[in-house]
């Protein structure tokens, strides 16, 4: 397998799922701004969208979109349990990752995260904020995890809390999901994820202020 990436992006909660798995996997990064790979090549020839994660599986095809991927990782690696096989249990995790990606990752932090999007796109993306981490903090009030145990839902919920600083989304205002959060980080194979990927996007932002100082 091969995970397409972009550093501290939501494909990151694909690479905390390989490494809770203990898969073997390539990581090719991706700009994101430019659509190029690390060869130069054109992403959008993986990915028409030019969006990560893409996972380019065993047999050569690509699965794209995050709720998918990290469902296929789940399943190829039963293993792991990182996702409940079937019945209500399963149902329960689709609609965690459908929150997490719906009303969390597009409603709450990509309009704050977008230094394009206007201030009164911004602040209308901030007033989502309260009951969006309201229902986490309630849910999380009493739970360790999402679930029953750590499932690909809380690799998901753990990358997109990550943006909370960068966004100016103050997560201790929500105590329990903030705490869940440092418990997530804290976990060996989110902590490595993280570390890894934290350190690639720092290169990464030094090379585009070095191309703009240049220009």
């Amino acid at each position: 397998m091969n995970l397409y990436f972009a550093p501290m992006a939501c494909s990151l909660a694909t690479r905390i799922a390989l490494y809770e798995a203990g898969a073997e996997a390539q990581f090719t990064c991706v700009d994101t701004r430019s659509k190029r790979l690390e060869d130069g090549s054109d992403f959008r020839a993986v990915n028409p969208m030019g969006q990560v994660p893409a996972l380019r599986t065993e047999d050569g095809s690509v699965l794209t979109e995050n709720t998918a991927v990290l469902q296929y990782v789940a399943d190829r690696f039963p293993e792991a349990a990182l996702a409940p096989p079937s019945g209500s249990e399963r149902a329960r995790l689709q609609q965690w990752l459908g929150f997490i990606g719906t009303e969390m990752h597009k409603a709450l932090f990509v309009p704050l995260l977008d230094p394009k999007a206007p201030a009164e796109v911004k602040a209308y993306a901030r007033d989502k904020a309260a009951l969006r981490l309201g229902i986490l903090q309630e849910h999380l009030a009493t739970r360790e995890f999402l679930l029953d145990r750590f499932s690909i839902a809380d690799a998901y919920l753990a990358t997109v809390l990550n943006w909370a600083q960068f966004s100016g989304v103050d997560l201790s205002a929500w105590p329990a999901v903030a705490a869940y959060h440092q418990r997530m980080l804290k976990r060996p194979p989110v902590a490595r994820a993280v570390r890894e990927e934290f350190a690639l996007w720092k290169a990464q932002q030094a090379q585009r202020e070095a191309k703009v100082a240049a220009q």
